[in-house]
């Protein structure tokens, strides 16, 4: 099984283009994110709790995520991933680097990770995505940094339709799996 991360900025397309993938046979993982800022919502709450709380669950959540999606064969695609979350708690509650160095060994992914950078004319908030197109851009610059920081290799998907930037990501990994 194959692990492999779509992410960017909220509103970039990473929802569709991980449909898209669904829709081609590929395994497919939500973010936890959007989940909890739902079900937050739904109880009355502020759409996010504190930061390092957030990240918290976030991460929890990604990790059974993770670990739920061992038993997958072939390509299985992540939007974000426990490599992001751990970021967000280490800027939240200050991880100890050994911490975070031993859980980054342990939830690997793909090399090649897939960035959708930040696209004004798709770009919408709904329940979930109260961010503004800057705070979009600002989150595409922190992560394709911090995937960076951790090793991984970032492709940049062009704008383009959904199925061109699913082939783009699949021809990507087909140079790479061999």
């Amino acid at each position: 099984m194959h692990r492999v991360v779509i992410t960017g900025g909220p509103g970039a397309g990473k929802t569709t283009l991980l449909g898209e993938l669904a829709r081609l046979g590929y395994g497919a993982v939500q973010e936890s994110a959007r989940a909890i800022i739902a079900e937050r919502l739904k109880r009355g709450e502020t759409p996010r709790p504190e930061p390092s709380a957030f990240a918290h669950e976030i991460l929890r959540r990604d990790i059974e995520k993770f670990e739920g999606a061992a038993g997958c064969l072939g390509w299985v695609f992540f939007d974000r991933s426990v490599v992001e979350s751990l970021g967000m708690v280490s800027q939240a509650a200050s991880l100890h680097e050994e911490q975070l160095q031993a859980m980054l060994l342990k939830y690997t992914f793909n090399r090649n990770v897939f960035v959708l950078p930040p696209w004004a004319a798709i770009y919408t908030n709904d329940a979930e995505r109260d961010q503004t197109f800057a705070e979009s851009v600002r989150v595409h610059a922190a992560v394709v940094a911090w995937y960076g920081e951790c090793g991984y290799i970032v492709h940049e998907v062009p704008h383009n339709s959904v199925e061109q930037r699913a082939k783009y990501v699949l021809g990507v990994l087909g140079k790479s799996a061999a």
